[in-house]
């Protein structure tokens, strides 16, 4: 086992609160959630955020509570979408999986890449193992997922265990403040 390998393993004892995610969603002035289902963050974020969006009752907000869910059929659409709020300055996050980012590449480099747009990805791993980081996976589709990000010049952050949610409302002020896109790469189904 590798030294990076063995350090994703223990981080990866720890798992992640979907509740905690949400908090740096929401710390990050994200005013919108664009998303396509998926399974890897579908209990532990989407869920969550989905009744969030409707209002509390009695006054009482809960932790939910926050971005407003735009539900959209195709990843590139999310994009395209989240370029829009750029442009009138509200910010949103695009949660999708990997296979919804391979498959909206152009769009990416199109919209966000060309002209600079700060399109927040949070993108989950589909079918990564728990405690081995992406590069070493053993399913192509997640393996492929970080060079081409680095091939296009797009910064990217995982978030494999607890200790490194702090990372997600940094990375996304990084974005907004230098107007480039970045990819927070969800490594494990949050609960």
């Amino acid at each position: 086992m590798s030294v990076n390998a063995g350090a994703a393993a223990d981080r990866a004892a720890d798992g992640l609160s979907g509740d905690s995610i949400i908090r740096e969603i929401n710390a990050g002035g994200i005013e919108f959630v664009v998303s396509v289902p998926d399974i890897t963050t579908s209990e532990g974020l989407l869920r969550p955020l989905a009744k969030g969006h409707s209002r509390p009752r009695d006054g009482v907000a809960s932790l939910a509570y926050g971005p407003k869910l735009i539900r959209i059929c195709k990843e590139d659409e999310g994009v395209a979408i989240c370029a829009g709020l750029a442009h009138t300055g509200k910010r949103g996050l695009l949660l999708i999986q990997q296979t919804g980012l391979l498959d909206s590449i152009n769009a990416v480099r199109g919209v966000a890449v060309e002209y600079s747009l700060p399109i927040c990805m949070m993108v989950g791993l589909l079918e990564k193992e728990v405690g081995v980081m992406p590069r070493q996976s053993q399913r192509y589709g997640v393996r492929i997922v970080e060079p081409i990000l680095e091939a296009m010049g797009v910064g990217y952050h995982n978030i494999e265990a607890q200790a490194d949610v702090a990372k997600i409302r940094p990375a996304i002020d990084a974005a907004f403040n230098d107007s480039k896109p970045t990819v927070i790469l969800i490594g494990q189904r949050p609960s």
